[in-house]
């Protein structure tokens, strides 16, 4: 955004943050604060390898990764989970990525500079995934980020859309859910944010599949890149939180 339309942006955000009153930022990880697509990919056309099938360009594989084995198993295989074939492809699919889990896997640009915005303003963030937690800990443990609550697929009874990890993140770091935002690339993210009562801010940039809009998701706001989602949080009040 730029110009008149940009600035009131700003100013209609910062508006909506000052009266939630935000003390926390929670992100999705895949497609939101960081790029995995090339180490899930690459995984999955391993697998296609395997089973004698070409494998598919990155960019044909990339919208599908926020959906975990499932999109990329559907996106390469068109298998759905009621397949028979489903679940040893699923378990071949994890096997093959848990070897690769960090060879690509990134922070999109502009990430870090938010990340470092909070760290400076004191204010608590943390990441609540989908991602099991055998493969969330190690790239946590290999990407450094200083997270102060991870929250995996198998942390909690319910995984997102359920409100329930947010909730649980919420609690750990001693912060009310209404005073959390909550960033994610799915609509899924976004109906689990405002399920649990948190500012829903829709990361545009992330992995979106085909036939998918972010328009037709239940978000509070949107950015469009992470540059502008720091621009966003630059009005949050610094704060004490451990």
């Amino acid at each position: 955004m730029s110009g008149h339309l940009g600035e009131l942006f700003v100013k209609v955000c910062e508006v909506i943050i000052a009266d939630r009153r935000i003390q926390a930022v929670l992100f999705d990880f895949d497609g939101t604060l960081a790029d995995t697509a090339a180490d899930l990919g690459n995984a999955m056309n391993s697998v296609l390898h395997a089973h004698g099938r070409v494998p598919l360009p990155l960019s044909t594989l990339r919208p599908h990764t926020s959906q975990g084995a499932r999109g990329m198993i559907k996106a390469s295989f068109g298998y759905g989970v009621d397949h028979a074939d489903y679940a040893a492809l699923k378990n071949e699919f994890l096997a093959v990525y848990e070897k690769t889990l960090l060879a690509h896997t990134r922070l999109f640009d502009g990430m870090q500079d938010v990340l470092d915005l909070l760290s400076a303003k004191h204010i608590a963030w943390g990441i609540i995934t989908n991602k099991h937690s055998r493969f969330s800990i190690p790239i946590m443990q290999g990407l450094a980020l200083g997270e102060q609550v991870l929250v995996c697929g198998d942390t909690t009874a319910h995984a997102k859309p359920h409100p329930e990890p947010l909730l649980y993140a919420a609690a750990k770091l001693g912060v009310a859910p209404e005073c959390c935002a909550y960033v994610g690339d799915a609509g899924t993210d976004m109906q689990a944010a405002q399920a649990a009562g948190m500012l829903a801010i829709a990361a545009a940039w992330g992995f979106i599949p085909p036939g998918d809009s972010v328009d037709s998701w239940p978000f509070d706001l949107c950015c469009a890149t992470p540059t502008e989602l720091g621009t966003l949080l630059t009005s949050l009040k610094s704060n004490s939180l451990p």
